[in-house]
């Protein structure tokens, strides 16, 4: 755990005052190298915001107001995600999640369509993503959960979509993509912003099942999208750093948002990422501000409690 590079010290302000609004932390259903409550102390030290708690499984609003308690100098804030084990595409579970204040919707992600279907392969020599060891164990007990879609067969939004789209527009929720592909997130992120959805974020659109086009991404940021950079993905081997440069240059910086998705016991300390995406932007050329904008200022725009409040 300790064969990882260390943040600079310039990089470390560069980042403060930033949310991490992707983590994977204990507890969870699989080993994790910190827990909520030791995470948001380490964010008070390093002077992070922060943090969004992803969990693939379960819905983690409660638990981030009782780490809020505990630790409440850091902003820590749930979400939920429509895989199967919260009943899919299930438009009561988002508005119970957004009355016990998640900030965040991912749409699918493990039980998505574009997932289960996805025949793409992590390049060489990449460590593959925990969850996939557990989806394969419930499988192999015959627990395998209904695919979630989100567009019929003519590439139209369902309508139990749109019902979701509606309960995260009346919370002001940010929605997430999750792993859906590149036409179902079009097609998602032009129905939420007719719903009234105002904050949208493509996650991890360099993740293997996804491995969104240059083209695809500035559509979606022209949509009103922000394309989610995850510091994970370049750095255990699913792209390449210098195509993930590539694309947020391609894009625009003020387009893209950092985020960690750390959590992995294999991986730097949570606190470490996203000073450590910091020093790899700035040693590509990337300027102070690029940077500030996408760690700092467009985190706290989707952490804030309503989208109105400046940045």
């Amino acid at each position: 755990m300790s064969d990882h590079p260390v943040p600079s010290p310039h990089a470390r302000r560069l980042v403060q005052g930033a949310y991490d609004t992707h983590v994977h932390i204990a507890p969870d259903v699989m080993a994790r190298r910190i827990d909520d409550v030791d995470l948001a102390r380490r964010f008070a030290e390093v002077g992070l915001a922060g943090f969004v708690l992803k969990s693939h499984y379960v819905a983690t609003a409660e638990r981030a107001a009782v780490v809020r308690k505990v630790v409440p100098e850091v902003d820590v804030l749930g979400a939920i995600t429509l895989n199967g084990s919260m009943g899919g595409m299930n438009p009561a579970a988002v508005e119970i999640a957004g009355r016990l204040g998640a900030r965040i919707v991912w749409m699918p992600t493990v039980d998505s369509g574009n997932q289960r279907r996805s025949t793409a392969t992590d390049l060489p020599g990449a460590k593959p993503a925990m969850w996939g060891a557990l989806q394969a164990d419930l499988h192999a007990q015959g627990i395998v959960p209904d695919v979630v879609e989100v567009v019929d067969a003519d590439g139209q939004v369902l309508e139990r979509v749109r019902q979701v789209l509606r309960v995260i527009a009346r919370h002001d929720l940010v929605l997430a993509t999750g792993h859906l592909a590149g036409a179902e997130i079009l097609a998602l992120t032009r129905a939420a912003t007719q719903e009234g959805v105002r904050r949208i974020v493509v996650t991890h659109p360099e993740f293997t099942s996804q491995r969104l086009p240059v083209e695809r991404q500035r559509e979606l940021a022209e949509a009103g999208a922000l394309l989610e950079r995850c510091f994970t993905t370049p750095y255990t081997g699913k792209v390449g750093w210098d195509e993930l440069f590539a694309n947020i240059r391609a894009v625009g910086p003020e387009h893209s948002v950092l985020s960690s998705d750390l959590g992995q016991p294999f991986n730097p300390p949570v606190e470490d990422g996203l000073p450590l995406f910091a020093d790899r932007l700035l040693a590509a050329g990337f300027t102070e501000q690029e940077v500030h904008t996408m760690a700092v200022v467009n985190s706290r725009r989707l952490a804030a409690a309503s989208a109105t409040v400046p940045a």
